[in-house]
């Protein structure tokens, strides 16, 4: 199993076979898929898990719309529904994420025999969002050596700031759906991701910590428009505030 990071290199050393993008929706899956299109990787398939609760491994909120987002891309998605799994049950935050990801191992197990059957040749490499977060890194590589397929994880490492400025000067619509962290209040809620955003998000990273592209789940996000989408969506939401917390709740989404 390869891990790149490297455009370039990947198309190089990228083994035969379908690619498969873990996506979400949000920006920073948005942007692995993004990149590993514009590398000339062969994607032949969009997976989003939908969690039933907090999650430590997957982007939670407003899932369902990845669909929405999968039919402006043109690529189809496959839904993973974890229903087996109870945080609750889980023991420490390690326990929770080995499990988290046992559905979706199981899924893509399926899927690479389903390729293989079919004459695409099997899962050649799953592409991937995370940026600093070794705790979804770490499970997400080891998931790829035990299916003996490569990683794109272009993201990983890379500047904040930067990577948010590579993803607006590219033509993405970022839009936050949800916050949870201190200096993150209601007015956040279905705030575009822009400029001024990055600039606010810079100044609660000075007072707060708040992490730019909110890889400690300080936010999250959804792309309703980009480069690598036909359609942008439309949204009609109501926001859901506790206090400390909130998030949109949809009520209408369609393509324009």
């Amino acid at each position: 199993m390869g891990t790149d990071t490297d455009a370039d290199s990947d198309r190089d050393s990228a083994r035969d076979g379908a690619w498969i993008s873990l996506f979400s929706g949000g920006k920073d899956s948005s942007w692995a898929l993004y990149r590993a299109l514009e590398t000339g990787l062969a994607v032949d398939r969009l997976v989003t898990v939908h969690p039933t609760g907090d999650s430590y491994m997957y982007h939670v909120p407003e899932t369902d719309l990845a669909t929405l987002a999968a039919e402006s891309i043109g690529i189809d998605l496959l839904d993973v529904e974890p229903d087996d799994f109870d945080a609750a049950d889980a023991t420490d935050s390690g326990t929770q994420g080995d499990d988290e990801l046992e559905p979706l191992e199981a899924a893509l197990r399926d899927l690479d025999a389903e390729l293989s059957e079919t004459g695409s040749g099997g899962i050649a490499g799953v592409t991937a969002g995370a940026v600093e977060s070794e705790y979804q890194t770490s499970r997400i590589e080891a998931m790829c050596e035990r299916l003996e397929c490569d990683l794109f994880a272009p993201l990983w490492q890379e500047d904040p700031r930067e990577l948010a400025d590579e993803m607006l000067a590219a033509g993405f619509e970022i839009l936050i759906v949800q916050v949870a962290a201190q200096g993150l209040d209601e007015s956040w809620l279905g705030r575009p991701l822009d400029e001024d955003a990055l600039a606010d998000l810079e100044a609660l990273n000075e007072e707060y910590g708040v992490h730019v592209l909110g890889e400690g789940g300080e936010f999250e996000t959804l792309v309703v428009d980009g480069p690598h989408m036909d359609r942008r969506i439309d949204l009609e939401y109501e926001t859901e505030w506790e206090g400390t917390r909130g998030r949109i709740r949809v009520s209408e989404a369609r393509l324009e």
